[in-house]
């Protein structure tokens, strides 16, 4: 089956997009990066960095990397703030793609709901393809579609959790509500398994870091990783059977033979 799809005006073969934080070193961050096929990297741009032209040689490794970047917004607690940084981040990566994060609690880093929706309409505005990272509220998904967002990251768990996916059932009223969105579950999935389980709930794709790189192989988990995204996607797409309140045969039993215990005697 062709996994190709389309997203944000950018065709892509992976559905797994990876972070670059929290990595123990580099050649780690690369070869983990290689090993996981992601052709999207999220990155976040520190204001000082980008003023005083620190942290070169970090992105240096990232377009060596040779993917496309998603610069984020992390860290950022107000509307100006936000866009602010987004617009740093199109100047120093040449990209109108831009991760839009708005914290509202420090202690979850849940999004502030009517910050996260003023952000992205003035983002949107400016021309940016905006992935909002935001719950997994229904309402909330409405009101950032409505700003211009054809894409929506609502997060499986609070970020770096490793939770897996909290609220299955809001995950999937909003696959049925937003059948055009492209859907990406970010943030909180600790396990191969939980990604596998996202993508069988009919979502574009994924979004993790932690998980990866605070494994004892980073490497063999982004490949775990890897393999899961595109088992839930296959497995998605083949059409999953139903569950059932009882057991149902394997085996038909129409034109099967019986014999009589004595037969075989």
């Amino acid at each position: 089956m062709d996994s190709t799809w389309t997203i944000g005006g950018k065709t892509l073969q992976s559905r797994l997009f990876i972070g670059s934080a929290r990595y123990s070193s580099p050649d780690i961050l690369a070869k983990a990066v290689n090993a996981s096929k992601a052709e999207v990297i999220t990155v976040s741009l520190r204001r000082e960095s980008a003023t005083s032209k620190a942290g070169q040689h970090f992105w240096q490794l990232i377009r060596d990397l040779g993917i496309h970047v998603l610069p984020n917004t992390a860290g950022c607690h107000t509307v100006d703030e936000a866009v602010t940084t987004a617009e740093m981040a199109r100047e120093v990566f040449d990209t109108d793609w831009i991760k839009l994060e708005v914290i509202g609690d420090d202690y979850t880093l849940q999004p502030d709901i009517f910050k996260l929706v003023e952000a992205s309409a003035i983002l949107n505005e400016k021309g940016f393809t905006v992935f909002p990272y935001t719950t997994d509220d229904l309402v909330l998904a409405r009101e950032l579609v409505a700003t211009g967002c054809d894409i929506l990251m609502p997060w499986g768990a609070p970020i770096g959790s490793g939770q897996g996916l909290n609220n299955i059932p809001a995950l999937k009223t909003l696959r049925a509500r937003f059948p055009e969105v492209k859907l990406l579950v970010d943030a909180g999935l600790g396990a191969p398994s939980h990604a596998a389980q996202a993508m069988e709930l009919g979502f574009d794709g994924v979004l993790l870091n932690t998980a990866i790189a605070e494994a004892g192989n980073p490497v063999a988990m982004a490949q775990g990783f890897a393999r899961a995204v595109e088992a839930g996607f296959l497995a998605a797409n083949a059409g999953i059977m139903p569950v059932r309140d009882f057991a149902q045969p394997s085996t038909p039993e129409i034109g099967t033979p019986f014999w009589k215990a004595e037969q075989n005697t």
